[in-house]
């Protein structure tokens, strides 16, 4: 991503929080650029890696806090299956999550889907069940891997 488009996210995701009574720290702001910056999931550890370097002292409840909050926000995903981060591609609207992950290179691109959703979501339905967020994780090779 670059630059720009950086520097615009981040800018909507100040505008949201402050529309929402919620505070961008420099940490969470910090951990925000850093995974506006990854092409793929980025697991904690290795965030707080990348962290120190604008927050020396930063401790894994840092990082942790940080992607809590940013998951609270909307502004990431958390890939299940890796124990991974990625941020959201469109963060400033509620929506179901579908992720599609390279196995070879570790790209993930978020996809949208509202047949998906919706068939899920009457399934469930009919089952008595009712579906609060919804997140599918679809493992494969992307375009340049093939």
């Amino acid at each position: 991503m670059t630059t720009k488009e950086t520097v615009r996210l981040v800018t909507k995701a100040e505008k949201l929080c402050e529309q929402r009574g919620a505070r961008l720290t420099p940490a969470r702001r910090e951990v925000f650029e850093i995974l506006a910056a990854e092409t793929g999931a980025v697991g904690a550890y290795d965030l707080l890696d990348k962290l120190r370097s604008a927050v020396p002292n930063a401790k894994p409840p840092t990082i942790y806090r940080a992607l809590d909050f940013l998951q609270e926000q909307g502004f990431v995903h958390k890939i299940t299956s890796s124990n991974s981060y990625v941020l959201c591609s469109h963060f400033d609207h509620q929506h179901p999550v579908q992720m599609l992950i390279c196995e070879r290179c570790g790209s993930v691109q978020e996809i949208q889907s509202d047949g998906v959703y919706n068939a899920l979501r009457k399934q469930a339905e009919d089952q008595g069940f009712q579906v609060v967020s919804q997140s599918i994780e679809a493992h494969g090779v992307c375009r340049d891997c093939v």
